[in-house]
């Protein structure tokens, strides 16, 4: 809510009229070999500020800390929906200001929402390796570290699906991948 009491609804199929990306996508390496589990890794941070989860999409490793935070001062409660980790359904109200979890296995992206108000939604990837990333806001996205190699590489977004593209980089070599979404069907 505004001051002036007028709704504001996040749209969160976003793209930047200039480079034409899109934000909110998971992007991540398919099938690529499980890392050690982290130690002393620092916790991935979702908060609640203006009843809006932020960020709307991120990613965690198996193991990473995932440490939510309530900055609005007001009820909220975080309800984790994975469907291969144990399913979370915390209360934050106005004087809880953060909790953690930690998921102890991989899975695809799954859903984030608070039951207080129904319009929060977030989504979150578990990895068992270091390889993937959210697009920013122009809809660009940097994988850092990648092994030389052939690789498919998967785009995910909330309303658009998923898409595969293959990629094979040298040693130190830089390689751009561009996901060709379409406009959602008006129904």
């Amino acid at each position: 809510m505004t001051t002036d009491g007028a709704s504001i609804l996040h749209n969160d199929l976003v793209v930047d009229p200039k480079s034409k990306g899109l934000r909110h996508v998971a992007v991540t390496l398919q099938g690529a070999k499980p890392q050690p589990k982290l130690k002393d890794a620092k916790p991935v941070v979702m908060d609640q500020k203006g009843c809006h989860y932020s960020p709307h999409v991120l990613g965690v490793m198996v193991g990473q800390p995932f440490k939510v935070l309530n900055s609005d001062g007001l009820l909220h409660n975080v309800h984790a929906l994975p469907k291969v980790n144990k399913q979370f359904n915390m209360a934050m109200p106005a004087n809880r200001t953060e909790a953690e979890s930690v998921f102890a296995k991989a899975e695809g992206v799954f859903t984030v929402k608070c039951d207080v108000h129904p319009w929060m939604n977030a989504y979150v990837g578990v990895f068992s390796h270091p390889f993937f990333a959210v697009t920013k806001p122009d809809g660009a996205f940097s994988i850092p570290g990648l092994p030389a190699g052939s690789y498919e590489i998967e785009a995910w977004h909330e309303k658009l699906g998923s898409k595969v593209e293959k990629v094979t980089v040298a040693d130190g070599e830089s390689k751009t991948v561009d996901f060709k979404f379409s406009a959602p069907s008006a129904n």
